[in-house]
């Protein structure tokens, strides 16, 4: 028999072991409730947006393109925004943990900076020489990229999405046309980039079309009536659906857009263009800086790189100035590749000695296959440099690496080593794979993206050449000032044009005397930048975050710092906002303190750290 105290000894371990269950079993719903909201959102944004569907692996919506431009669509998207806002809202991040926690913050900060945007009416500007489906568009249809050609499905499909496709290329013009009205038009100069582009895809003969490409690399198994009909459908497509589409859209920009289009090409000429650019800044940057202050960020970044490119000068016993030695590079013909092939071998190579050499700094490595391929003919001559498209996280197709041939000169030898770092390894395959590979993330985390976070850890990991035993001759290192360089001269001309009312030709000319980039690289640069607010100010501050988080490491932990814990602790949980991976990186410096010092009663919760709310 228990005598009375025993009794409620036990009706209270009993009715604490009921608490107990019952805050665990409402920490467990409010974690089902938080992912089910990510996961509805995903879906939402999937099926709003189904060739990034298409893109990320996800071929329930391949015969879709997406909804017209119109006030209908706006306004649909900014209430599901709200929506999602408000649901967030119910549930309390303190109840979550430190994972969810970041996922919590990232994703309310999200909705915030979307929310913000409608007031700028993007959608008066939907195409330019840079951006816009009527260049990328095509390359969906060319059997190598990721809409998929395999079955007589397939072919079907793509049909029927290139039908919606021609329809919201027909709602350009409306839009536009409204944007003429209020003030809201592009350069005049983009506005004739865009034209050749228009007009590459009016053909005589569909067969000349690159719509038709993948009709050309029809599986054989195929039957021929079933080959047949694919051909004829595609003909009936493009000769009676696309060209008709792009004729319409270049008669209304030669005949009513250009004659109306500014001489000026910054944001700041366009109504509430300033507030607009400091709203671009925040979405890129995800920081609450000022035009003025990275402008002054900018001018020191310049002069410092300058510098460091005399002494090369000087090491390689170059006579005459600066300007002379950029002048020296960019046109002797030793730098440079003799042909498409002979770059793309070489590219080849170096990503085979980076890969052997990554085991110094890292303990995480991505399974997804990386191809280097050129830049395809019809985009080449507007696209950038190099640029990277990720590989599905289901594996179906690799990732790729792109580089433009379409001017040697605009690829010399001694950039191959910072070019592979940036856009491959360990820069956007290893931290894009890295990130869709890792299935303990929400498909949220997985699939989003933060320029600020994946340009800047792109440019961080050139900084990683000399420490992987790379940019061995004093031309390598060369060509990584003046990458780096060109991230610097983002930040000032990129803010010169768009708060300060830089021209075009300012831009360009500043760009050409402190870099030895080549004046076609440099063009096509400038005018990304004024169809591309912002986007270019990511790569440098980001940089520069991630090297200060470095730094402060390195302090707190002295001889105790892991470069690969720490690259660990960048990439383990994806793409995050700065301001969260910054106190998730001093949480981790915080407990890895502790942990040395041995007073593990006294460690601290990262999770309590997380608690402030994520910077506007």
């Amino acid at each position: 028999m228990l005598r009375p105290m025993k009794i409620l000894s036990a009706l209270w371990l009993a009715l604490l072991a009921t608490i107990t269950y019952a805050a665990d079993a409402t920490q467990t719903d409010v974690r089902g409730e938080f992912h089910q909201l990510l996961e509805d959102y995903v879906e939402q944004d999937l099926y709003d947006n189904p060739v990034i569907a298409t893109y990320l692996g996800d071929n329930r919506y391949n015969n879709r393109f997406r909804e017209p431009i119109g006030e209908a669509s706006i306004n649909a998207r900014k209430l599901r925004e709200q929506v999602f806002l408000q649901r967030l809202y119910a549930i309390d991040p303190k109840t979550l943990d430190a994972s969810d926690r970041l996922s919590w913050e990232s994703f309310e900060l999200d909705r915030r900076v979307t929310l913000d945007g409608f007031r700028f009416p993007r959608h008066y500007l939907p195409l330019d020489q840079f951006n816009g489906w009527h260049i990328e568009f095509p390359a969906y249809a060319s059997g190598d990229s990721v809409q998929p050609f395999a079955s007589v499905e397939d072919y079907a499909n793509f049909v029927q999405r290139a039908g919606e496709f021609a329809l919201w290329l027909d709602s350009t013009i409306p839009a536009m046309r409204e944007g003429m009205r209020k003030g809201y038009v592009q350069p005049r100069g983009i506005v004739e980039k865009m034209l050749p582009q228009l007009r590459a895809q009016i053909v005589d003969k569909a067969e000349n079309s690159s719509f038709f490409l993948a009709v050309e690399k029809m599986p054989t198994s195929f039957s021929r009536q079933q080959q047949a009909q694919i051909r004829s459908s595609y003909r009936q497509l493009i000769n009676d659906t696309l060209v008709p589409a792009y004729q319409r859209v270049l008669d209304f920009l030669e005949q009513e857009y250009l004659p109306q289009s500014r001489d000026t090409v910054g944001l700041y000429d366009l109504p509430d263009g300033y507030a607009w650019y400091a709203w671009e800044i925040a979405r890129r940057t995800t920081l609450p800086l000022t035009a003025l202050d990275i402008h002054r960020t900018g001018l020191a970044e310049v002069a410092r790189i300058r510098a460091e490119m005399t002494m090369v000068k000087q090491q390689v016993q170059f006579e005459g100035d600066l300007q002379a030695f950029f002048q020296h590079l960019k046109q002797d013909d030793r730098y440079f590749f003799e042909s498409e092939q002979a770059l793309l071998s070489a590219y080849r190579k170096t990503l085979a000695d980076i890969k052997q050499r990554l085991p110094q700094l890292f303990d995480m490595f991505p399974s997804a296959e990386l191809e280097v391929r050129a830049v395809e003919a019809w985009r080449a001559q507007s696209s950038a440099g190099a640029s990277f498209q990720d590989a599905p996280a289901d594996g179906s197709r690799p990732a790729i690496f792109y580089i433009n041939t379409y001017n040697l000169h605009a690829q010399p030898r001694f950039g191959a080593e910072t070019l592979s770092l940036h856009e491959a390894l360990p820069g956007h395959y290893f931290q894009g794979a890295l990130q869709l590979e890792n299935e303990a993330l929400p498909r949220y985390r997985r699939y989003n993206s933060y320029t600020v976070y994946s340009e800047g850890w792109a440019l961080y990991a050139e900084s990683l050449g000399r420490e992987l035993g790379l940019f061995n001759d004093p031309y390598s290192w060369y060509g990584r000032l003046n990458d780096e360089q060109l991230r610097a001269m983002r930040l000032v001309v990129d803010t010169g044009l768009h708060a300060m009312g830089w021209s075009r030709e300012k831009a360009i000319s500043y760009m050409l005397e402190n870099s030895s980039l080549a004046a076609s690289d440099v063009e096509a640069e400038v005018e990304r930048y004024i169809v591309w607010p912002g986007q270019a100010l990511a790569y440098k501050i980001g940089d520069l975050r991630l090297q200060a988080l470095r730094v402060q490491a390195e302090l707190a932990l002295g001889n105790n710092f892991n470069i690969r814990d720490f690259h660990r602790q960048i990439l383990l949980e994806g793409a995050l906002p700065m301001p969260v991976l910054e106190r998730k990186l001093e949480a981790w410096i915080g407990s890895q303190k502790v942990d040395l010092s041995g007073a593990e009663d006294d460690k601290t919760d990262p999770v309590v750290l997380l608690d402030k709310a994520p910077a506007p």
